[in-house]
């Protein structure tokens, strides 16, 4: 089976895995206890807290350890409520949110929401968030890049407008930390979140950001870990292994993304002969993450051309992993303004460190076979 599903997850990177088994043998201590034993592991926690935080380029006291980007979304975007600059019950969010921000904002009592559509190359029309707002917005929430075809938000420009109309911001970085440089955009937002398993760490951790200077309550009362963050003895061995993988794949930003461009090219050059029944949804280059690419094959549901290449050896999806099971199409379809039909053609496809020109090759290949069959 050859693997295009880096979006949804990627295997433990080896090193990481290393320090795992080292974190858990040798730091196992409670990094809450006051013994020497305790306070080793809670060294290796601040340790790795400060590295991330320079990657990312912002202050270690805002970042708080979470078991994942879903429960980052959550708590990031409760804190941010319970500390807004102004007065008001308006939340505007992109329409294609991950699930994890769709099911946060749906749990709220009393407030208003605004959801934006994508245009025709998948970004936030930047006019029309600012005709959404009114006096009482006091959040928006829009992802850095859509994990289903992969455009990158003007976080700037959105990060502006918020500033100028005291609103807070908050941007789903899932996908984006690890492939993009976020030094210079890290420290815009009030708050936000990622997850170890997108960057070759473990499953189960990962991180959320608030500004320091935001004086939020916690959603959990009486918790003592992570300032009040969140219950729950803190997974130290995990974030060291997810802090080794984010240092690795940050590493190796500009390589990565220069290969992720050759690969791109390769799959479009081999499903070249089906174009006429391809749409691809994409931005211009310096607005698309190379490694996703989300498209539709007029006439063949995603599900079934999933199956097909599954049963070829390949493994891609419809869309985000945490709405498989779902039978309503990805969100970034109806986003991009498409029929319920025309949504359930969407596939993704997504590249990682281990991809290999040759198995693009095969699995273009495979796809025009596919549709040749089926349109035959």
């Amino acid at each position: 089976m050859i693997y295009f599903d880096f979006a949804a997850t990627t295997p433990l990177d080896s090193e990481a895995a290393e320090v795992f088994v080292q974190a858990s043998t040798e730091y196992f201590g409670n990094s809450s206890s006051l013994h020497d034993i305790g306070g080793q592991s809670q060294d290796l926690l601040e340790n790795c807290r400060e590295e991330l935080a320079n990657l990312l380029g912002v202050n270690k006291k805002g970042l708080y350890f979470t078991s994942g980007g879903s429960e980052g979304n959550f708590l990031a975007i409760e804190a941010l409520l319970s500390a807004p600059k102004k007065p008001g019950k308006h939340i505007i969010a992109g329409m294609s949110e991950h699930s994890s921000i769709h099911g946060v904002l749906s749990r709220l009592e009393g407030y208003s929401l605004t959801y934006l559509p994508l245009n025709s190359s998948g970004l936030i029309d930047i006019e029309v968030l600012e005709r959404a707002i009114t006096p009482e917005t006091v959040l928006v929430t829009v992802q850095h890049v859509n994990s289903e075809i992969g455009t990158i938000q003007p976080i700037e420009d959105i990060d502006s407008i918020c500033r100028e109309h005291d609103i807070h911001f908050h941007s789903d970085f899932v996908q984006s930390f690890g492939k993009i440089e976020l030094k210079k955009i890290a420290p815009l937002v009030s708050s936000f979140s990622f997850s170890g398993h997108k960057i070759y760490g473990p499953k189960g951790v990962g991180v959320a950001y608030i500004d320091p200077a935001i004086s939020w309550s916690p959603f959990f009362p009486g918790g003592s870990h992570e300032r009040g963050f969140r219950p729950g003895t803190v997974n130290v061995p995990a974030i060291a292994a997810m802090t080794a993988a984010a240092q690795k794949i940050n590493d190796q930003l500009g390589p990565s993304h220069d290969r992720f461009l050759e690969l791109r090219g390769t799959l479009m050059e081999s499903i070249d002969p089906i174009k006429e029944f391809v749409h691809i949804y994409q931005a211009d280059p310096d607005s698309q993450l190379p490694s996703i690419i989300g498209l539709r094959i007029f006439g063949i549901e995603g599900q079934w051309m999933m199956l097909e290449c599954n049963r070829h050896g390949f493994a891609i999806s419809t869309g985000s992993a945490c709405q498989i099971g779902m039978q309503a199409p990805a969100k970034v379809t109806q986003a991009l303004g498409l029929s319920p039909q025309e949504g359930k053609e969407f596939i993704r496809i997504s590249f990682g460190k281990t991809t290999k020109r040759e198995d693009v090759v095969k699995l273009g290949e495979t796809i025009v076979d596919i549709v040749n069959k089926f349109k035959n």
